[in-house]
């Protein structure tokens, strides 16, 4: 393997509009649990096993429970979450496939059912976040 750029070090204030991402997603009303949720599922869609290491071990240290974790990668065919969890994942799910058909109005519909148009925002700018960590990750072959 080839070394890559260190972007954080090549261009500092990537990283520094990257963590102020971070910084306001620290305050948002979303429980921890599911922003790892989010974390977690977009980065198994994205093959990003830098951030499927952090985010396993970030939900685990939150108490979200192993086997819905493992469940995780087949969550629509798993009893393991709810209806809440699902429009959430539903959302993740399109929006890091977001080439394929966008997000449909009836993943929308349904998030700001469960969520709330605040609540919908923050999970849509969490899953932006991670995509683009994601995206970060894998271009620079950042090593867990």
């Amino acid at each position: 393997m080839n070394n890559r750029i260190a972007i954080a070090e090549v261009q500092p204030k990537a990283l520094t509009a990257m963590l102020g991402l971070e910084g306001y997603l620290a305050t948002t009303e979303l429980t921890a649990a599911l922003k790892e949720l989010i974390k977690l599922r977009a980065s198994m869609i994205n093959q990003c096993a830098y951030c499927i290491e952090m985010h396993t071990k970030a939900a685990l240290e939150l108490g979200v429970e192993q086997q819905k974790i493992f469940a995780l990668s087949a969550w629509k065919e798993s009893p393991r979450f709810d209806q809440k969890e699902q429009a959430l994942l539903q959302l993740v799910d399109e929006m890091t496939l977001i080439h394929q058909v966008g997000v449909s109005d009836a993943t929308y519909q349904a998030c700001i059912a469960h969520f709330g148009e605040q609540q919908t925002a923050q999970a849509m700018m969490q899953t932006i976040t991670i995509n683009a960590w994601n995206r970060f990750a894998l271009a620079t072959k950042m090593q867990h």
